[in-house]
Protein backbone atom coordinates (compact mmCIF):
# COMPACT_ATOMS: atom_id res chain seq x y z
CA UNK A 1 0.00 0.00 0.00
CA UNK A 2 1.52 3.58 -1.32
CA UNK A 3 0.87 6.67 0.65
CA UNK A 4 0.24 10.15 -1.33
CA UNK A 5 1.37 12.69 0.43
CA UNK A 6 0.32 16.45 -0.71
CA UNK A 7 3.17 18.86 -0.41
CA UNK A 8 0.67 20.69 1.93
CA UNK A 9 0.55 18.28 4.59
CA UNK A 10 4.11 19.23 5.94
CA UNK A 11 3.84 23.29 4.88
CA UNK A 12 4.17 25.89 7.55
CA UNK A 13 1.84 29.14 7.70
CA UNK A 14 4.24 31.14 5.33
CA UNK A 15 5.48 29.28 2.69
CA UNK A 16 9.65 29.94 1.55
CA UNK A 17 9.72 31.51 -1.73
CA UNK A 18 10.91 29.42 -4.52
CA UNK A 19 12.22 33.02 -6.83
CA UNK A 20 14.10 35.53 -5.77
CA UNK A 21 11.97 37.88 -3.43
CA UNK A 22 12.43 40.50 -1.30
CA UNK A 23 12.27 39.82 2.40
CA UNK A 24 9.26 40.95 4.45
CA UNK A 25 8.83 41.75 7.93
CA UNK A 26 9.94 44.39 10.61
CA UNK A 27 13.47 44.98 11.55
CA UNK A 28 13.79 43.35 15.17
CA UNK A 29 17.77 43.58 15.72
CA UNK A 30 20.59 43.87 13.64
CA UNK A 31 24.31 41.98 14.37
CA UNK A 32 27.80 42.96 12.70
CA UNK A 33 28.24 39.18 12.40
CA UNK A 34 26.52 36.07 11.09
CA UNK A 35 27.30 34.20 13.98
CA UNK A 36 25.27 36.79 16.09
CA UNK A 37 22.54 36.98 14.15
CA UNK A 38 22.28 33.36 14.33
CA UNK A 39 22.69 32.94 17.45
CA UNK A 40 19.56 35.43 18.22
CA UNK A 41 17.43 33.24 16.18
CA UNK A 42 18.39 30.38 18.16
CA UNK A 43 17.98 32.24 21.01
CA UNK A 44 14.64 33.04 19.73
CA UNK A 45 13.69 29.36 18.55
CA UNK A 46 14.61 28.10 22.65
CA UNK A 47 12.35 29.94 23.91
CA UNK A 48 9.72 28.44 21.65
CA UNK A 49 9.36 31.65 19.44
CA UNK A 50 7.39 30.81 15.57
CA UNK A 51 11.07 31.34 14.18
CA UNK A 52 9.05 30.31 10.65
CA UNK A 53 8.31 34.09 10.59
CA UNK A 54 12.30 35.36 10.91
CA UNK A 55 14.41 36.10 7.91
CA UNK A 56 18.48 37.25 8.33
CA UNK A 57 19.02 39.60 5.80
CA UNK A 58 22.82 40.18 5.27
CA UNK A 59 22.73 43.82 4.33
CA UNK A 60 25.16 45.68 1.91
CA UNK A 61 26.49 42.67 0.49
CA UNK A 62 30.66 42.27 -0.41
CA UNK A 63 32.75 39.68 -2.01
CA UNK A 64 35.66 39.27 -0.34
CA UNK A 65 38.78 37.44 -1.66
CA UNK A 66 41.77 36.10 0.37
CA UNK A 67 44.78 35.94 -1.14
CA UNK A 68 46.42 32.77 0.42
CA UNK A 69 49.36 32.06 -1.37
CA UNK A 70 51.95 33.10 -3.96
CA UNK A 71 51.42 30.69 -7.25
CA UNK A 72 54.92 29.17 -8.52
CA UNK A 73 55.87 27.21 -11.24
CA UNK A 74 57.15 24.30 -8.30
CA UNK A 75 53.70 24.32 -6.60
CA UNK A 76 51.24 24.41 -9.86
CA UNK A 77 53.49 21.13 -10.78
CA UNK A 78 53.51 19.79 -7.77
CA UNK A 79 49.77 19.91 -6.89
CA UNK A 80 48.71 18.68 -10.50
CA UNK A 81 51.34 15.84 -9.74
CA UNK A 82 49.81 15.35 -6.43
CA UNK A 83 45.49 15.21 -7.54
CA UNK A 84 46.60 13.15 -10.53
CA UNK A 85 48.60 10.65 -8.08
CA UNK A 86 45.33 10.03 -6.41
CA UNK A 87 43.23 9.88 -9.57
CA UNK A 88 45.65 7.41 -11.28
CA UNK A 89 45.80 5.44 -8.24
CA UNK A 90 42.29 5.15 -8.13
CA UNK A 91 42.02 3.71 -11.70
CA UNK A 92 45.02 1.80 -11.06
CA UNK A 93 43.45 -0.02 -8.05
CA UNK A 94 40.12 0.06 -10.41
CA UNK A 95 41.96 -1.61 -12.92
CA UNK A 96 43.80 -4.23 -10.92
CA UNK A 97 40.16 -5.70 -9.15
CA UNK A 98 38.79 -6.26 -12.74
CA UNK A 99 41.89 -7.82 -14.18
CA UNK A 100 42.72 -11.31 -12.55
CA UNK A 101 46.26 -12.26 -12.30
CA UNK A 102 47.31 -8.57 -13.18
CA UNK A 103 49.03 -7.65 -10.13
CA UNK A 104 50.49 -4.46 -9.61
CA UNK A 105 51.65 -3.39 -12.76
CA UNK A 106 48.05 -1.67 -13.77
CA UNK A 107 48.34 0.62 -10.09
CA UNK A 108 51.90 1.90 -11.05
CA UNK A 109 50.75 2.08 -14.91
CA UNK A 110 47.71 4.16 -13.17
CA UNK A 111 49.91 6.08 -10.43
CA UNK A 112 52.40 7.13 -12.96
CA UNK A 113 49.76 8.03 -15.78
CA UNK A 114 48.25 10.29 -13.66
CA UNK A 115 51.72 11.91 -12.22
CA UNK A 116 52.24 12.84 -15.28
CA UNK A 117 48.79 14.07 -17.20
CA UNK A 118 48.39 15.70 -13.67
CA UNK A 119 50.76 17.91 -13.95
CA UNK A 120 50.59 18.37 -17.82
CA UNK A 121 46.97 20.29 -16.64
CA UNK A 122 48.59 21.92 -14.41
CA UNK A 123 50.86 23.52 -16.19
CA UNK A 124 48.92 23.99 -19.12
CA UNK A 125 46.37 25.82 -17.27
CA UNK A 126 48.97 28.06 -15.50
CA UNK A 127 50.51 28.98 -18.72
CA UNK A 128 47.63 29.73 -19.96
CA UNK A 129 47.47 32.60 -17.46
CA UNK A 130 50.47 34.49 -18.91
CA UNK A 131 51.16 35.44 -15.04
CA UNK A 132 48.06 37.23 -14.36
CA UNK A 133 46.69 35.21 -11.77
CA UNK A 134 50.12 34.51 -9.44
CA UNK A 135 48.10 33.60 -6.09
CA UNK A 136 45.55 31.30 -4.28
CA UNK A 137 42.94 32.74 -3.61
CA UNK A 138 39.32 32.29 -1.75
CA UNK A 139 36.26 34.01 -2.31
CA UNK A 140 33.45 34.65 0.25
CA UNK A 141 30.13 36.76 -0.21
CA UNK A 142 29.69 38.68 3.48
CA UNK A 143 27.71 41.96 4.43
CA UNK A 144 28.52 44.51 6.41
CA UNK A 145 25.80 43.73 8.88
CA UNK A 146 22.90 41.40 9.49
CA UNK A 147 19.81 42.50 10.12
CA UNK A 148 16.67 39.82 11.85
CA UNK A 149 13.78 40.30 10.54
CA UNK A 150 10.22 39.13 11.82
CA UNK A 151 6.76 39.46 10.55
CA UNK A 152 4.52 41.87 12.05
CA UNK A 153 2.30 39.57 14.30
CA UNK A 154 5.41 38.95 15.98
CA UNK A 155 7.73 41.29 15.84
CA UNK A 156 7.31 42.79 19.29
CA UNK A 157 7.28 39.84 21.34
CA UNK A 158 10.70 38.67 19.25
CA UNK A 159 12.58 41.80 19.44
CA UNK A 160 11.70 41.93 23.47
CA UNK A 161 13.52 38.35 23.49
CA UNK A 162 16.33 39.37 21.60
CA UNK A 163 16.79 42.86 23.52
CA UNK A 164 16.35 40.20 26.64
CA UNK A 165 19.32 38.68 25.33
CA UNK A 166 21.31 41.31 24.80
CA UNK A 167 20.78 42.37 28.49
CA UNK A 168 22.12 38.88 29.86
CA UNK A 169 24.87 39.40 27.47
CA UNK A 170 26.08 42.62 28.75
CA UNK A 171 25.29 41.06 32.34
CA UNK A 172 23.06 43.13 33.47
Amino acid sequence: MTHAFSRTAFSTTQQTPQLPTMPTGWPIASYNSYAEAQRAVDHLADKDFPVQDVTIVGVDPLLVERVSARLTWGKVLLSGAMSGAWFGLFVGLLLSFFTPGAGLAPILIGLVSGVAFGMAFSAAGYAATRGRRDFVSHSQLVASRYDVLCQPRNAESGRDLLAQLAMSARGF
